[in-house]
């Protein structure tokens, strides 16, 4: 087990949680303060053109938060994946009446064979794994989704570290776009966009959808 694995799942993972326990109009008004956009906006943008029909898998996926707004969209087959067992509990019961299905693992090891889902997407997971590990993790994701790669991660132009809550070897911001163009050459990117952090013009979000040609 990786450090950064053993950190996300025992009690460093459970504050974090714990600190992340919005309501989908909670998490609006963050992302309205942090960046003068909405959320739901934002996949609204990037998503608004696909058949609700498709599965959805979010590697990452805490308690649930970004898949019950995909829920909220009218998506039906939908899956997140989740390597803490308090967050992954807090899920199930948070949100099983919408239909969302839940399973234990993480980017390192995806339980499900290739193409399995129409798309699959991170949301602030990317920049918390070790470097090292980084390319195991997005050829994962790539080996299982059948279409659509979709992603919202720290970016710069190259690799970073950045400290997290104080903490060192915990985050990492980078192109990770270029990385799956990099590794990838069936990959064809459709859609990116860049948001700032209205109050530090430094920090810097970019939310890219990539499409198998």
């Amino acid at each position: 087990m990786s450090y950064q694995i053993a950190r996300w799942a025992g009690v460093f993972g459970h504050e974090y949680t714990d600190r992340n326990m919005s309501n989908r109009f909670e998490m609006d008004a963050i992302y309205k303060k942090n960046f003068g956009i909405t959320r739901q906006q934002m996949n609204e943008e990037f998503l608004s053109d696909l058949d609700k029909d498709i599965a959805v898998l979010e590697v990452g996926c805490n308690v649930g938060n970004q898949l019950i707004l995909l829920a909220d969209m009218g998506f039906k087959k939908l899956y997140g994946i989740e390597l803490s067992d308090y967050a992954f509990e807090i899920a199930k019961k948070r949100i099983e009446t919408k239909g969302i299905s839940f399973i234990k693992g993480s980017a390192l090891d995806i339980p499900f064979r290739d193409g399995f889902f129409d798309m699959v997407f991170t949301s602030g997971v990317l920049i918390h794994i070790h470097p090292a590990d980084i390319q195991k993790a997005i050829s994962n994701i790539h080996r299982c989704s059948g279409k659509y790669i979709w992603g919202f991660e720290y970016y710069a132009e190259s690799y970073q570290e950045v400290l997290y809550r104080e903490h060192k070897n915990l985050l990492w911001k980078t192109d990770f776009a270029k990385l799956y163009k990099d590794a990838f050459s069936g990959l064809k990117l459709i859609k990116e966009k860049k948001y700032i952090y209205l109050d530090d013009i430094v920090k810097q979000i970019r939310f890219s959808k990539f499409a198998r040609q």
